[in-house]
């Protein structure tokens, strides 16, 4: 991997991580497309690299958790259901999930006419969004987190997993994504330490080149996700999320004859 190769990755996955699309799907698809080998450093550096835009959520909404409290013990409870779904299928999510193109086909149209079926009933009245972030409750928290467990698989996107678990259980959009935003927190950072611990440190900071890529990977998926956020709130005060299931249709069709 070269600077520049850092570099594009890193604006993949600002871009995509908050964005109900796949920002694993979409890192695997642009370094086939770069030509970048799958190996233990590139495997670690798609991870590491979201942390920084996790560090973008903890900027933007520090003042809303410490105004929230309450609201933490629920993303606990979603990030420890998840963790339990997650940890035993490691070694599958790594050498199975992460290798099979057909499989981030599959997801990605499947999850996106999951998000049109949505959108559907929203606009017949059949679904009613009516919930705030304050009725969220226990069991309500670990259905998130089961949902946010089906994210382990390429193309399902975490964001899109958590979101659509909370239209069903008609919370507002823009609270499902800011909870979707806040539950990134713990899920990335303890991702990227377990694979850490997995892979081993001494293996991936081989050279200098190899911290170097993780910082500009780190820097600019930081600074593109802090811009994506912004955009995607405002986004969702006059609109829906028909885009991105529409979005996921096609580019799950083109990606379907790319990978044949």
């Amino acid at each position: 991997m070269n600077f520049l190769e850092a570099f594009v990755l890193g604006i993949v996955e600002g871009v995509t991580e908050f964005l109900p699309i796949s920002s694993t799907a979409h890192l695997i698809i642009f370094s086939k497309i770069l030509n970048i080998p799958s190996n233990d450093f590139t495997k670690f550096f798609e991870v590491f690299i979201q942390t920084g835009a996790v560090l973008s959520v903890v900027i933007l909404y520090a003042k809303h958790i410490l105004k929230n409290k309450k609201l933490l013990s629920k993303i606990l409870i979603s990030f420890i259901v998840t963790s339990l779904v997650a940890v035993p299928f490691y070694k599958i999510i790594k050498n199975v999930f992460f290798e099979s193109n057909l499989l981030i086909v599959f997801n990605f149209i499947v999850v996106g006419a999951f998000f049109l079926l949505a959108e559907n009933l929203i606009s017949k009245n059949i679904l009613k969004l009516n919930k705030d972030l304050k009725n969220l409750d226990i069991r309500q928290a670990i259905i998130i987190g089961l949902a946010q467990g089906f994210s382990i698989m390429p193309g399902v996107s975490r964001a899109g997993a958590v979101i659509l678990a909370m239209l069903f259980l008609k919370y507002k959009r823009k609270e499902a994504v800011i909870y979707s935003f806040l539950l990134a927190v713990p899920t990335i950072v303890a991702a990227g330490f377990f694979d850490l611990y997995k892979v081993g440190f001494e293996s991936l900071l081989i050279s200098n080149i190899n911290l170097l890529n993780l910082v500009i990977g780190f820097l600019f998926s930081f600074v593109s996700a802090i811009v994506v956020i912004q955009f995607f709130i405002r986004y969702l005060q006059k609109n829906d999320l028909k885009i991105f299931g529409y979005y996921r249709l096609i580019f799950g069709l083109l990606l379907f004859f790319f990978f044949r």
